[in-house]
């Protein structure tokens, strides 16, 4: 089986325990608007996922069992995992599936995460939790992590700024969270957008409800996101944002902690 994929991360430190290979698949049905990878918007001529060939990792060049570009097969991507098999066995990393939104092509990261597990390898699912139920559960015993995207509890606010409802997202987290399944909450700090006093309310008195949840990952707003819209000639809806200060920061994380949460600021615990 051959699926979409824009990149290849190795030595990935902040995408799970340990030393990962992260894998990003192309594809996504959000359309946040401050997305970091705008890249996993496009959709190939016939209506299917499609990155960019120039993106991949330099380990895709041309030979006779790899395939160039966006189109990779599930072979060819394990070739290039087992490579680092050592650092994850040393280090208790492994695999982390992100996007776009992996479950956005469900048949290719089933497969994916069967081929990882026959090989022992840990892996860690990136999601927005924004696809169907049949979906989660096919996968859901070939994941030992997830690393679970909460953006607004607020159901409007959730539409306006990514297109869709969080009803879905906010349902299959209760679900996995009822599965005894590890989950940990990352939380993208946007100025003025995610990062509001109510926002951030919000979404501690929600979780507080999900006694299985108590690591979040507070993701702080990267202006470089504004340069890839720039070139890939989208418009960028928010307009230029300040970076967040380092005292707001602090104060955003010290929220979170003292409600009992373990807290990691860009792959930094606190």
């Amino acid at each position: 089986m051959k699926g979409s994929v824009f990149d290849l991360k190795k030595f990935a430190i902040h995408d799970g325990p340990g030393i990962r290979t992260t894998v990003f698949f192309s594809g996504c049905p959000l359309r946040c608007w401050w997305c970091h990878n705008p890249e996993s918007f496009f959709q190939g001529q016939d209506g299917r996922p499609a990155g960019f060939g120039s993106r991949m990792s330099s380990a895709y060049e041309e030979d006779s069992e790899r395939v160039i570009g966006d189109e990779v097969s599930v072979e060819a991507l394990m070739k290039e995992i087992l490579k680092d098999n050592v650092f994850y066995r040393h280090s208790g990393g492994g695999v982390t599936v992100s996007g776009g939104e992996p479950l956005y092509q469900p048949e290719f990261l089933y497969q994916l995460l069967v081929a990882c597990k026959v090989e022992n390898l840990n892996v860690a699912l990136d999601t927005s939790g924004y696809a169907e139920r049949k979906n989660l559960e096919m996968i859901n015993g070939l994941v030992d992590l997830y690393l679970y995207d909460i953006k607004f509890i607020d159901e409007k606010m959730h539409e306006k700024y990514t297109g869709v409802s969080n009803r879905l997202i906010l349902e299959n987290f209760e679900y996995l969270s009822g599965c005894g399944k590890a989950v940990e909450i990352r939380f993208p700090l946007i100025p003025g957008i995610t990062g509001t006093s109510d926002n951030i309310d919000s979404i501690i008195e929600y979780l507080k409800g999900v006694s299985a949840v108590h690591k979040i990952e507070i993701l702080p707003y990267n202006k470089m996101c504004e340069d890839k819209f720039r070139r890939m000639n989208i418009k960028y809806r928010p307009g230029p944002l300040p970076a967040i200060s380092g005292e707001d920061l602090s104060s955003i994380s010290k929220r979170f902690s003292d409600e009992g949460f373990v807290v990691i600021v860009g792959g930094s615990e606190r």
